[in-house]
């Protein structure tokens, strides 16, 4: 295990219309307000996400295993912002659903906006983490300093 203690500092409210991109958005903002470090809250809804659903294999390295989503539909998530070598980037979970249809997990290319989406950003002073290159799993993971 790995931690850091921080502290809450600015909270960022904003509002994705329809068709803008979930991650495209978010990093965006992050990137103008500086953020390196957050938490991140959303709630409204989603048109279609391509989502990782769990790995479709382990080894040996991971590979997702992706399901897509068409709504439009509701969706509420939290994640994180951390930065890599490119700057910050967002890692998400969710549940998206409509009607009996749900999907559970980190969406991916393509999540785009219906209609409204509120995302609340919750940056965290004081923390010295990266996401960071792991051979094992080829995956880009968190690591505190």
């Amino acid at each position: 295990m790995e931690y850091a203690v921080g502290r809450a500092g600015r909270v960022i409210a904003a509002r994705l219309f329809e068709g803008e991109d979930l991650y495209e958005s978010i990093e965006a903002i992050a990137r103008a307000e500086r953020v390196e470090s957050a938490a991140v809250l959303i709630t409204g809804g989603l048109r279609k996400a391509r989502v990782v659903v769990g790995p479709k294999q382990e080894v040996p390295k991971i590979v997702g295993d992706f399901k897509d989503f068409r709504g439009p539909g509701e969706v509420l998530g939290v994640g994180t912002i951390y930065c890599d070598d490119e700057g910050p980037k967002l890692h998400i979970h969710t549940a998206i659903g409509k009607a009996d249809q749900t999907v559970v997990g980190c969406p991916r290319g393509g999540a785009q906006t219906f209609l409204i989406l509120e995302v609340t950003i919750i940056e965290i002073e004081r923390v010295q983490a990266r996401r960071k290159p792991d051979e094992r799993t080829g995956l880009s993971l968190l690591r505190f300093r």
